[in-house]
C-alpha cells in the first residue's frame, strides 16, 4: 500500500496567494508558480488558479489540496486580494466572503478579528517581507466558505460567518486530525475564558445531547472530543476547569475503562476476554462471563451482564490518572441516550 499523500493547510495556500498578489501589485507580474517558506524551513511552490490585476489591488487564488486527508476544505479556492496602504501602516487583515469573524474571548485572536490564525498571519507577513513589502491590506476569502463552516466546529467556538485560516506547519498530515484536536483545545479555552466551572467532553452527538440534558449545560460547555479523550484530558491537565465530565456510549467508554486514550476503531477493539473478567468480579456466573467473552460488540456484552457501573468506575480511574487537580466524572449512555451508569470518584 502506497503512503498517504500530504497536503497544504489553508494558511499555506493563503500565503502563496498573498505573495503572488503582492508581487503583481509591485511589478505587474504574477509569479506562477509562486514559492513560499513554510514554518519548518521547507520551501513549497503553488500554482495559481486565478490572477487579476487592478490599478489599486491585485487578487490571486490557490486551490486547497489537502492530499489524502478528508479535509472539508479540500478543493476550496483560497482567494487573496492585496491592496497598498500608507507607509508605516503595517500588514492588516480582513475577512472576505467565506471567512469567519471571532466573537468570543479565549481564542488566539480577540473578538472582532477575522479568523485568520496567528501562524498564517506571520507566514503572510514574512512572505510579503521577502519581496520588500511592509505595508498592505490582505483580504482573504473562500467561496462557499460559510456553508463549509457548518461542517466544522467554528460555530461552537464563536467564529461566525465562515471558515478559519488555519495551520501551524503549512502541511496537512493525512488522518492526523490536527484540526479536530486544535478545535478541542480552542473549545476548552473559550469555556475557560467564559468562566465556566463545568464542561463535558462527549464521544458523539447522542452522548453529547444526553450529557447536556443530564447536567443542564450550556452549548459553550460542550466539547466535541470524538475519539480524542486523551488529547482533551492532557490539555485540561495544563488548562484546568473545576469539573470535567467525560461522556460516551458503552463501546467507547469500555475502551477508556481498559486504558485506551484514542477510542477510534483503528486503534483497537474492546478487549472482550478482559471484559469477561470484569463480569466475573461483578459477581456474574461463569456462563454469563463466557457469553461476554464471545460477544461481538460492547452492547451485546452489556446485554449479558450489568457491567455499567464497573466500567464507569474503571473509565473514571483512567481519566483521574491523567487529570489531576480537577474533579472528573464519567457517564455512560446507551444508543438512545439513556443513562447506563455514572461515577464521580466517590464510594
Amino acid at each position: 500500500m502506497s503512503a498517504l499523500r500530504r497536503g497544504w493547510t489553508t494558511g499555506a495556500c493563503a500565503t502563496a496567494a498573498a505573495k503572488a498578489a503582492y508581487a503583481a501589485l509591485r511589478t505587474g507580474v504574477f509569479p506562477d508558480p509562486v514559492e513560499i517558506s513554510l514554518p519548518g524551513g521547507r520551501r513549497a511552490a503553488f500554482a495559481l488558479a486565478e490572477s487579476v490585476l487592478l490599478p489599486d489591488a491585485a487578487t490571486a487564488a490557490v486551490v486547497k489540496d489537502a492530499g489524502d486527508d478528508p479535509d472539508v476544505t479540500h478543493g476550496a479556492l483560497v482567494r487573496v486580494t492585496v491592496r497598498a496602504t500608507l507607509p508605516g501602516s503595517g500588514i492588516s487583515f480582513r475577512a472576505g466572503p467565506g471567512i469567519g469573524t471571532v466573537t468570543r474571548p479565549g481564542l488566539p485572536l480577540p473578538p472582532g478579528e477575522p479568523a485568520i490564525n496567528p501562524v498564517p498571519r506571520r507566514m503572510i507577513t514574512e512572505a510579503i517581507a521577502e519581496l520588500g513589502g511592509h505595508d498592505a491590506e490582505v483580504e482573504i476569502s473562500i467561496p462557499d466558505g460559510e456553508a463549509l463552516a457548518l461542517r466544522t466546529l467554528n460555530g461552537r467556538l464563536g467564529i461566525v460567518g465562515g471558515l478559519s485560516i488555519l495551520g501551524t506547519t503549512g502541511i496537512v498530515v493525512p488522518y492526523s486530525c490536527a484540526a479536530w484536536i486544535d478545535s478541542i483545545r480552542r473549545g476548552i479555552d473559550v469555556a475557560r475564558a467564559a468562566g465556566l466551572a463545568h464542561i463535558a467532553g462527549a464521544t458523539g452527538r447522542t452522548s453529547e445531547a444526553a450529557v447536556q440534558a443530564l447536567y443542564g449545560l450550556p452549548e459553550i460547555a460542550l466539547i466535541e472530543m470524538g475519539d480524542f479523550v486523551g488529547g482533551m484530558l492532557k490539555y485540561l491537565r495544563t488548562h484546568p476547569v473545576a469539573r470535567v465530565t467525560i461522556a460516551g456510549g458503552v463501546g467507547k467508554m469500555t475502551k477508556l475503562a481498559q486504558g485506551r486514550l484514542d477510542l477510534h476503531s483503528r486503534r483497537g477493539s474492546v478487549d472482550f476476554p478482559g471484559l469477561a473478567q470484569l463480569a466475573l468480579r461483578s459477581g456474574a456466573s461463569a456462563e454469563a462471563a463466557a457469553a461476554v467473552a464471545r460477544a461481538h460488540t460492547a452492547a451485546e456484552a452489556f446485554a449479558q451482564v450489568k457491567l455499567g457501573q464497573m466500567v464507569a468506575e474503571a473509565a473514571w480511574a483512567t481519566c483521574a490518572d491523567i487529570l489531576k487537580g480537577s474533579q472528573v466524572d464519567v457517564a455512560l449512555f446507551d444508543r438512545e441516550g439513556g443513562l447506563v451508569a455514572a461515577y464521580d470518584g466517590s464510594k
